[in-house]
């Protein structure tokens, strides 16, 4: 593996009551979390081509380890998201380098589909920085149900040479919703939008 994994994290909640309501079934989410070493924190460097590679590492393993600790088969998992914070001694590029060129795919094949775009953030921050992961359905982008966030923190990271990369998978969407659009049950997932 390209990338030193300093740390791997994986959190899991589930909410079982919203506003006195009970949420039957609950709603569940699972974000696993790597902290990594930064190759390239300090300096400029015109070919981040290693921080891709390690991005389509950590597609495969955060996946697996998000699904597994939800207790769920991928194709079962229903929103996916992805976020990643770099160190002061880095810049934002390194955390696109991660989250975008590679990643995805292997995301998608742990999870046995995801038309939709898979949504994401990144910033720059210090030791616990708060990393909110943006959700949506992973196979339309418009089921307003799903559309959610999962916020995670690592005390001890990112330090000023390290990159905190998270993806998050959920079991549901949000309690209790109610807004409209396009329900689960009408997603065609051809598009990524529908």
């Amino acid at each position: 593996m390209k990338a030193k994994i300093r740390k791997l994290v994986t959190v899991v909640e589930e909410t079982r009551v919203e506003m006195n309501r009970a949420v039957e079934p609950a709603t569940r989410r699972a974000a696993a979390v790597a902290v990594i070493e930064n190759p390239f924190a300090g300096r400029y460097v015109e070919d981040l081509s290693t921080l891709i590679d390690i991005g389509e590492e950590l597609g495969e393993l955060l996946a697996a380890r998000a699904v597994a600790a939800l207790g769920i088969e991928g194709a079962s998992a229903e929103s996916y998201g992805k976020a990643a914070a770099v160190g002061e001694n880095g810049e934002l590029e390194h955390a696109a380098a991660v989250l975008h060129p590679k990643l995805g795919a292997p995301v998608r094949k742990v999870l046995g589909k995801g038309a939709a775009l898979i949504p994401s953030s990144k910033k720059r921050g210090g030791l616990g920085v708060a990393l909110d992961v943006p959700l949506g359905h992973k196979d339309a982008a418009f089921v307003r149900s799903h559309f959610d966030g999962m916020e995670v923190r690592i005390a001890d990271a990112p330090r000023a040479n390290e990159i905190v990369v998270a993806v998050a998978v959920t079991d549901s969407g949000r309690p209790h919703p109610r807004v409209g659009g396009l329900t689960k049950e009408e997603i065609k997932g051809v598009d990524g939008l529908r």
